[in-house]
């Protein structure tokens, strides 16, 4: 029996043929990455709030939905190079010659995963990292993933770059922020600043009040630009496990482009031969290459697995080259050549690193609204319990200052950095700077040490689990 999803549904994915089973496995994994985003705009964009609604400096009614639509736009605007980074955990070319059940069951494995570790340390009111929860998921998924198929799961190379981000992330956000509260103590002449809120009438002045709404949009917009890519990199996980001939490559850049990058790299490369013949071992096979990715361009078929998958890696093969052959100083390209050949390779690197727009909506909605429900019990170990004493003024300023900056400069890098944790350890790094050690709030420190500690290995072990379960049924 097979069920069609009706192009009124899903109007941007067309007419696509799925059993039975699958078709429920397939909503499923939609109804589970909307919730993982969803989960993920009250758990994580809490931060952002948090230190408006303790300055006084918003409201919760209005400082909510603010923060709600920065994310929203954060999300549209931010681009999809961490989205990227993040499928690249997984073995996507080999999920691509596999049954769909096998995608399946990685996808799920990671979605409920992730899902379950972010509610139960919400429901503490622990401030933890999706970003952690969602790789350790991945990373958990892939191994699971070789445990049955021995090929490789996990691209550990990219596991490692993700982690060093994640790792030295909340370290800048500690100190820096606590060099910057610091350097204002010492400077600034504002008494007000630095101005403890008491009664709620006490409220900063408008000067003040701009700066902290200020940094607070900044951390939602640059949150939604950095997370809200990790679940349209989630989706579109789903999207290639599904249905493979139709998302792995954009077919919406035209062949007229493509083929447009591919005669600009060739005259680099014709040039480069006929001028230089003793270097032609360095680019000979970029030439190659190229007529390989044309003769793959000219098969490929939106319908057929094996010509899409054989045209995706071509073409990620070809931008490799490209690359290389800039890098490489035996060849000695002119400034104008350099220019021409990354030109070509940005145009090229279009066909697989991309999303719908119709996904990039999805998710942004869902972690817009999800910023607007749940976000009390984050915010209030943010702003209560980090420190022995209420936020001031500088200590929200700096702290999310920091966090914009670290957030901002690692997606525009294309690394996954959690916001929790940059957060948290710049009010953190304020405090300190403010008070010294014991104005800070052991026990709450040592909750969200243990829960960063425990995160990557329980999400890795989850996954394990889960696709093992699912491997059984799906």
């Amino acid at each position: 029996m097979h069920f069609c999803i009706p192009a009124t549904i899903l109007p941007f994915i067309g007419q696509v043929d799925l059993s039975g089973s699958l078709l429920v496995v397939f909503l499923l994994c939609v109804l589970a990455v909307v919730g993982f985003e969803f989960v993920n705009g009250f758990h994580d964009t809490a931060n952002a709030v948090a230190t408006v609604i303790y300055t006084k400096a918003l409201k919760p009614v209005y400082a909510i939905p603010w923060s709600g639509t920065w994310n929203f736009l954060g999300v549209c605007l931010g681009g999809v190079t961490v989205a990227m980074g993040i499928l690249k955990l997984v073995p996507l070319d080999s999920l691509m010659t596999l049954p769909v059940s096998v995608g399946a069951c990685l996808v799920l494995a990671v979605l409920l995963a992730s899902i379950i570790w972010n509610l139960g340390t919400w429901y503490l009111g622990i401030p933890c990292s999706s970003s952690h929860t969602m790789i350790g998921a991945m990373i958990g998924g892939g191994l699971a993933f070789t445990w049955f198929y021995k090929g490789p799961g996990v691209n550990w190379d990219k596991a490692g770059e993700i982690g060093a981000s994640l790792i030295l992330s909340p370290l800048i956000g500690f100190g820096a922020a606590a060099l910057l509260m610091l350097f204002l103590k010492h400077v600034t002449k504002s008494h007000a600043l630095f101005h403890i809120p008491s009664g709620e009438n006490d409220r900063p002045p408008i000067h003040i009040r701009l700066l902290l709404v200020t940094t607070c949009t900044l951390v939602s917009f640059f949150h939604g630009s950095n997370d809200g890519q990790k679940g349209v990199g989630l989706f579109m996980l789903i999207l290639i496990a599904f249905m493979p001939a139709r998302f792995a490559v954009n077919h919406a850049v035209s062949n007229d482009k493509v083929m447009a990058a591919l005669n600009q790299t060739e005259q680099v490369v014709n040039s480069r031969l006929s001028t230089n013949p003793d270097k032609k071992p360095v680019i000979t096979g970029l030439a190659a290459a190229i007529n390989q990715t044309k003769q793959s361009l000219a098969a490929k078929n939106e319908k057929e697995v094996a010509k899409t998958y054989r045209y995706r890696k071509q073409v990620e093969g070809l931008i490799k080259d490209i690359r290389a052959v800039i890098k490489d100083n035996r060849v000695p390209l002119n400034q104008q050549e350099k220019e021409k050949l990354t030109t070509a390779a940005n145009e090229l690197e279009h066909v697989t690193d991309f999303a719908p727009v119709w996904v990039i909506a999805i998710i942004s909605i869902s972690l817009g609204i999800g910023t607007m429900i749940g976000w009390k019990r984050i915010v209030v170990t943010i702003g209560e319990k980090i420190g022995n004493e209420h936020l001031n003024y500088a200590q929200g300023a700096t702290s999310e200052i920091v966090a914009a900056s670290t957030i901002g400069l690692s997606t525009g890098l294309g690394l996954p950095v959690s916001t929790t944790h940059v957060l948290s350890s710049g009010i953190a790094g304020a405090m300190v700077a403010s008070g010294g050690k014991g104005n800070l709030n052991n026990k709450t420190l040592k909750n969200i040490a243990l829960a960063w500690v425990l995160t990557l290995p329980v999400a890795i072990i989850l996954a394990f689990l889960l696709f093992m379960l699912f491997h059984l049924f799906i």
